[in-house]
């Protein structure tokens, strides 16, 4: 066979012929053709190479007419499966593939076939691609401050970016800034400092705290929660960081959208793409049951018809039991929820169907339309 394909690419085709076929091929064929000769080698590791077999890919992921409903993403302590949701009254899975995980580790977020860990130390993180089983360590200047993590794919130079958010723990009587922001960019392996702040607030040395969950990345920006100082709800907004500019802007929320929790404190803020629109899920107790003495849950999803616009906010209410744990949405708008005792369940908000999908708790779970292979990293040592 390697024979077969050193003829091919030295006798009988041009160079830019074989480098249009070899765009097409998948990841695991494309390792092994490393082997056919020198040229071929550099060809596949080269950058331009890498990031040209990206696009087809994710471009024939995005053209595909597939009989499915997505993919899940889940892992538990050793191993990430991958699994195909079909669109049928049982919501039936077909685990496509699995992967070991070469390090002991928290999954943190997933994008665009990349995953991004927390290590078994705090100051720790992994760029992790299972389709080469490589993966780039990062460690972190955090000191002991507290902070948050967000991975975009930056189109306009195909890039990968981390965003990282640090509190500031010595911050005391408004000196210096509570939060300092850093970007990494995979093509230079640099942290680079950029300025946190936004045009219509000027002082965000004002915000008290920030979301710690992985930030939410849509619409080529990167979103999290940012609480300030205020007691009153209209203190709470969306911060979005552009990947491409590298500006932060405010999305303001619904007025009043915590009116309907009989405890609004106590209410988790969960950032979700809702059949593709930005939306926000708040969690938390509504009603008191004097019956049993017990406090109900339910959910307020917000949706944002239009990005950017305050005035498309639109509210759908959902009555929850107790949940455990949160994973997100389908493209659909089910919500992939852990129920007690430990069921793994997508749930219907509109027909308030439950569905147990048969899975184990798992210890992280995501989303996404299009399960990319790629050669990222594949040029890093």
């Amino acid at each position: 066979m390697m024979s077969k394909l050193r003829n091919l690419s030295s006798e009988r085709l041009p160079h830019d012929v074989v480098i249009d076929i070899l765009t097409r091929l998948p990841v695991k064929s494309l390792i092994r053709f490393r082997c056919v000769s020198k040229s071929w080698y550099s060809t596949i590791t080269d950058p331009i190479f890498i990031t040209k077999h990206f696009n087809h890919n994710k471009a024939k992921s995005l053209s595909s007419k597939n009989n499915h409903n997505g993919f899940l993403l889940y892992t538990d302590d050793k191993q990430l499966y991958t699994a195909a949701c079909y669109d049928d009254p049982t919501l039936s899975l077909t685990e496509v593939c699995r992967f070991q995980i070469p390090f002991l580790a928290v999954m943190v977020d997933y994008c665009n076939g990349m995953f991004l860990t927390f290590g078994n130390r705090d100051t720790l993180i992994y760029l992790w691609n299972p389709s080469i089983q490589k993966f780039k360590m990062l460690m972190l200047d955090v000191g002991r401050n507290d902070y948050s993590l967000g991975l975009a794919y930056h189109f306009q130079n195909n890039d990968f970016k981390i965003l990282k958010i640090v509190h500031n723990s010595i911050f005391c009587n408004n000196k210096g800034p509570r939060f300092e922001a850093e970007v990494y960019t995979l093509s230079t392996d640099l942290w680079r400092r950029i300025e946190f702040s936004v045009e219509s607030i000027p002082n965000l040395g004002s915000i008290l705290e920030i979301q710690y969950e992985p930030f939410l990345f849509f619409n080529g920006a990167l979103h999290f929660m940012a609480h300030t100082w205020g007691a009153n709800n209209t203190n709470d907004f969306i911060l979005s960081f552009d990947v491409n500019d590298e500006i932060f802007r405010e999305i303001r929320l619904p007025e009043n959208y915590l009116d309907r929790f009989i405890f609004a404190y106590q209410a988790v803020h969960r950032l979700v793409v809702f059949k593709g629109s930005l939306a926000l899920m708040v969690f938390g107790p509504s009603v008191y049951d004097y019956e049993d003495g017990t406090v109900l849950d339910k959910c307020d999803i917000w949706v944002m018809g239009q990005y950017g616009v305050v005035e498309s906010w639109t509210l759908k209410t959902v009555g929850l039991k107790r949940i455990k744990n949160f994973f997100g949405c389908t493209e659909s708008g089910q919500l992939l929820t852990i129920m007690p005792p430990g069921r793994m369940v997508l749930y219907d908000p509109e027909s308030l169907y439950e569905n147990n999908i048969g899975i184990p708790s798992p210890n992280w779970m995501a989303y996404t339309t299009d399960l990319m292979e790629s050669l990222v990293l594949l040029d890093h040592k």
